[in-house]
């Protein structure tokens, strides 16, 4: 018992009970049918495949791993290497179905990000739009899911994590005070004093500013604390939860004594999911943050913003046509997108310029020295403006990105790396037409990315899952063992050389580093001064600036706040060092076409030998399906450390083991042909997507032109 036990001999608490059930319950297929209403038909059906694929191949696997279970439950010891194997199959039970897409709205406030939003899920004046008195004032997450109503979850900082900011709120104040300056006027004059001022304000009402941390401790807050830190709120329609929700992602600036009592928590705030119900435009599995462009005082919540950036695998640089040529903020925000695309998980960033409806068509037609020959309307001179903008911030993005990315990075491959939409015109219309506005061309990108992340993860997953089952076989094989082959100067020893060479490889290709690095580090000392320079000017002046260096120095050297540009000046510091290693270190990780220095150059190789060697000996030895072994096989490996601890097992797993079995385990060869018949069947799939999509691209091309907003021909 004690074995089995450890192995969980129970149904994976993750595996739908309805998996078992042939035909599939009316519920989950209606479910399905509102899940991808948000794609065109021809998509709908390549995604309801691959789910069904997906669907069958996660029931099969549970019925394996039940069979597996229930013939060794009752065994004092079980080999390892069949340990390894329900395990296995277990992890890929539980597997989830798919990581959400997040696509990740970064800009400054009064950019455009919750117009941009509110137009993609056709809420308008849903999520608040910057005026002067308020903004968004935390990370909000958008997503739609099976529920009925609509819903928002806001998460407030923990108890020791509010502590934690309330010191250094306290500290900064108190140092403020010491400075010798008139109290009063240091709130007006310093945006870091300011600003910690009014949180303790709001919380804890007039004077709150003036006491110590201990005092701030026992006092009360003026808003209930719910003891889960987290409030719900639920309507019926959009237009009633924005109105719940308003007030808590609203930051009010002004006369702040006025406040509702929800909008006095939102020191607190750590961030908010809103959860539409079944939506016809964006589909479930797709996230669309909104994120505070400059980070956050809090040290949870800046964390939470560098974190929420990491994950989105599309950013989105939102600014306004009035900002997109540049400025401080804008280019930090471009550097801040770029740096999570060479972290690993972001694969695609583009620029999206909004409000471009907004045209004085006088100066417009001044500044371009035309007359009034070529342009004659409002309208045509915004169309054109918008391409103008596109060819020159798409040649000034891509330079960008070539300096700071290896040369066969994806997404320099990009046709769209700036998009020009008007959240305005969407609604309105009065100058543009929908299809004009680019609203329907970024949500068609982003179902675009979900189906091809969906196809992607289902083709992986349906190939590993039968790899596994093809080696449940060798556990009841009559065969012979290959033990000459895999122990005297066969396979085992092959793949020690060819792991030496492997590992030899992988540190000539670091070694490239260390030049570079050095050079960094050399530039890095020399102009220290200049880049401190550079992060400590401020554009309207010093007054009561040191107040801000103070709060740079307690938050060991990054200052978030609402209202300046965000200061990291260890960041700052150490860039000389990854201005120089970054093509390096992005040569060595690229994901692109193969080249020289790339890691995965050297490993390919290990495998591809390690492939031809086991094919070599599967003719001789007779290993059945020996391509699909291999193939799982090959997934399993890591880089040398991983490879030099599994390997021994994976090996004898892949071989038939004959005398070596320790008992009869169960019979899944009818499982195992039922996976074949899938994974023959993803190759369907994927060509029927094809054609579906080829045929929609006809109609659409074939289809009359549309009108624009007065009826003139496009």
């Amino acid at each position: 018992m004690e074995a089995s036990e450890a192995l969980v001999g129970v149904i994976p608490h993750s595996v739908d009970c309805d998996l078992f059930k042939e035909p599939v319950k009316k519920r989950r297929r209606s479910h399905r049918d509102w899940q991808f209403q948000a794609f065109p038909s021809a998509e709908q059906s390549a995604l309801k495949e691959y789910e069904k694929l997906e669907c069958r191949t996660r029931r099969i696997l549970s019925n394996t791993y039940q069979k597996l279970i229930q013939s060794i439950f009752l065994d004092d010891s079980v080999p390892s290497r069949l340990k390894y194997l329900i395990n296995r199959l277990l992890a890929l039970i539980e597997k989830s179905p798919l990581e959400p897409v997040y696509v990740g709205f970064l800009g400054i406030t009064g950019a455009g990000k919750s117009s941009l939003i509110n137009a993609l899920i056709q809420q308008a004046m849903f999520l608040p739009v910057s005026g002067e008195s308020v903004c968004t004032s935390c990370i909000v997450q958008v997503s739609s899911g099976c529920c009925e109503q609509y819903e928002a979850k806001i998460h407030l900082l923990s108890d020791q994590e509010w502590k934690a900011e309330l010191k250094d709120l306290t500290k900064l104040l108190h140092r403020a005070e010491q400075s010798g300056e008139e109290e009063v006027d240091t709130w007006d004059r310093d945006d870091a004093v300011e600003e910690a001022a009014r949180k303790l304000q709001v919380l804890y009402g007039h004077g709150a500013e003036r006491r110590h941390y201990e005092d701030l401790l026992r006092m009360k807050p003026r808003v209930r604390i719910p003891t889960t830190r987290t409030i719900t709120l639920k309507a019926e329609e959009a237009a009633e939860l924005s109105v719940k929700l308003d007030p808590y992602i609203r930051t009010q600036r002004r006369d702040w004594d006025g406040e509702s009592t929800e909008t006095q928590i939102w020191p607190l705030i750590k961030y908010v999911e809103v959860i539409l119900p079944k939506s016809a435009l964006i589909p479930e599995g797709v996230v669309l943050v909104d994120i505070p462009g400059t980070g956050d005082f809090n040290s949870k919540k800046d964390e939470m913003w560098r974190k929420t950036i990491d994950k989105c695998s599309v950013i989105w640089v939102i600014s306004d046509i009035e900002r997109v040529s540049g400025g401080k903020a804008h280019e930090d925000l471009l550097s801040e997108s770029i740096k999570a695309y060479q972290r690993g998980f972001c694969r695609d960033i583009a620029l999206v310029v909004t409000k471009t409806d907004k045209l004085d068509l006088q100066e417009y037609l001044r500044e371009r020295k035309m007359g009034n020959q070529a342009i004659q309307s409002q309208r045509e001179a915004v169309l054109q403006r918008n391409e103008i903008i596109k060819l020159q911030r798409s040649r000034i993005l891509k330079e960008k990105l070539k300096r700071k990315l290896p040369a066969d990075s994806k997404v320099l491959e990009a046709s769209d790396l700036v998009h020009t939409v008007s959240a305005h015109e969407y609604w309105q219309q009065a100058l543009l037409t929908e299809e004009e506005s680019e609203i329907p061309k970024l949500r068609e990108y982003i179902r675009k990315r979900l189906l091809d992340k969906k196809r992607r993860l289902v083709t992986k997953y349906v190939t590993e899952a039968f790899g596994l089952l093809l080696l449940t076989d060798t556990f009841n094989s009559e065969e012979s063992l290959l033990t000459e082959q895999l122990n005297t100067g066969g396979l085992r020893q092959f793949v020690e050389e060819k792991m030496e060479l492997l590992e030899k490889a992988i540190e000539q290709c670091f070694a490239r580093m260390k030049q570079p690095l050095q050079t960094g580090v050399l530039v890095a000392r020399t102009s220290y001064r200049r880049i401190l320079g550079a992060c400590l000017v401020r554009s309207r002046g010093n007054q009561g600036f040191h107040q801000t260096l103070k709060a740079v120095c307690l938050k060991n050297g990054v200052y978030a706040s609402r209202t300046l540009a965000r200061i990291d000046l260890n960041e700052a510091l150490s860039q000389p060092v990854y201005d120089q290693i970054d093509p390096v270190f992005g040569g060595i990780f690229r994901d692109g076409k193969p080249a020289a220095p790339a890691l995965m150059q050297h490993i390919d190789a290990f495998k591809h030998s390690l492939e031809e060697r086991m094919a070599e000996i599967g003719d001789r030895g007779g290993w059945k399906q020996d391509g699909y072994k291999r193939s799982f096989l090959i997934q399993e490996h890591g880089i040398t450390e991983k490879v030099k601890g599994s390997i021994t097992t994976m090996l004898t797993l892949a071989a038939p083991q004959g005398d070596g079995l320790y008992k009869e385990l169960a019979d899944v060869q009818s499982e195992q042909k039922e996976m074949e018949k899938l994974h023959r069947s993803l190759r369907e799939v994927a060509e029927n997507a094809q054609l579906r999509r080829g045929m929609q691209d006809f109609l659409l091309r074939m289809s009359p032109s549309k009108a624009g907003p007065h009826g003139t021909k496009l």
